[in-house]
This record gives structure tokens, C-alpha cells and sequence, in this order.
């Protein structure tokens, strides 16, 4: 998993670092920092009675602007469950377009570490067992804030390796 990390993170530098360049020559739009609180749910899609639940959690991040309309950036969540997962966490670099004053429309692609509920998921599992897994995410959301106000919404959903489903809702404060 470590490999994968810091492969994420350093093609995450890779992609902001030009697009913070050309945003410190560009004035209209502004690098936007982000931290928020989610909520959603995430169905794991293996078949079993119990393997969906509710995720609760936080999300940081920072968005850069490259033109007028189009932005790139990267952010990280952790959330905790309800139902067959115990907490996962994750990274995804993001890219989409504004819309209006305060909307945008965005994809991501990033790495996202599930550590399951084995008790929930497999009565009699026993204690112990690797309860954790990981791999590729991808999605698309949409945001929208009210007005000059620092708040927005968001909606998203996600899929990790294309096995599961993760649908969220969040509010944001940006800064």
C-alpha cells in the first residue's frame, strides 16, 4: 500500500504544481481550500445480507484553477460506518469545469482503503482475519455554493475497483 501512496501523492504534486503556476498569472479565478463533512452510503455489491451501510466522515482538500472554467485538484477523506465497513479512507485527485458563479462538475481518480466489518459481513468470522483491503477509485460530483457565502454542497458517487458503490452527500467550507 505504501508504494501505491506516495505513487498517488507525487502524480498529485505533479499534476497542482503547474496548475498553481498558471494560477498565480491568472486573476480571476482563485485556488480554493476546502474542509467538510459527508455522509452517504456505501454498498459493497458482494451479495451478502448485510453488506451495505451508512458512511459518516470528513473531507479536505484544495482546487486550483486552470483557465477561467476548468480546475484540477486533490483531496482526502476519512469516514467511519455503520454497516459492513468499520472506516475507510482515501485520496483522489479531481478535475472538472465551473459552472455559474458557484457551481462546478467534476471526475476523480484516486486510491481509497476499506477496513471491513468481517463480524457483520460473515457471522462467526473469526477475530483477527485481515479485515482490510484497497484499491483504485474513480467518480463524479457536482458541487454548488449560496452566493458570496463560504458554504457549498456537494453530491458525488464513487466506485472502487468498479466492485462496489459509495453515494455521498456533504457541505463544505471554503476558505
Amino acid at each position: 500500500m505504501n508504494k501505491i501512496t506516495y505513487t498517488a501523492l507525487a502524480a498529485l504534486g505533479a499534476m497542482a504544481l503547474p496548475a498553481a503556476a498558471h494560477a498565480q498569472s491568472n486573476s480571476d479565478p482563485k485556488v480554493e481550500t476546502y474542509v467538510g463533512a459527508t455522509a452517504g452510503i456505501h454498498d459493497l455489491g458482494i451479495g451478502l445480507p448485510n453488506d451495505d451501510g451508512g458512511i459518516y466522515g470528513v473531507v479536505a482538500g484544495v482546487d486550483v484553477p486552470v483557465g477561467k472554467t476548468f480546475f484540477v485538484g486533490a483531496e482526502g477523506n476519512y469516514n467511519i460506518g455503520d454497516g459492513a465497513i468499520d472506516s475507510e479512507y482515501g485520496i483522489a485527485a479531481r478535475a472538472g469545469v465551473r459552472v455559474g458563479q458557484t457551481g462546478k462538475v467534476y471526475v476523480r481518480g484516486g486510491y481509497q482503503e476499506v477496513d471491513f466489518d468481517l463480524r457483520r459481513l460473515v457471522p462467526g468470522a473469526p477475530a483477527g482475519a485481515d479485515d482490510t483491503d484497497g484499491d483504485y477509485l474513480v467518480g463524479a460530483g457536482v458541487e454548488f455554493g449560496l452566493g458570496d457565502s463560504p458554504i457549498a454542497f456537494r453530491a458525488g458517487i464513487d466506485t472502487i475497483a468498479f466492485d462496489s458503490t459509495r453515494a455521498t452527500v456533504g457541505v463544505l467550507y471554503k476558505f
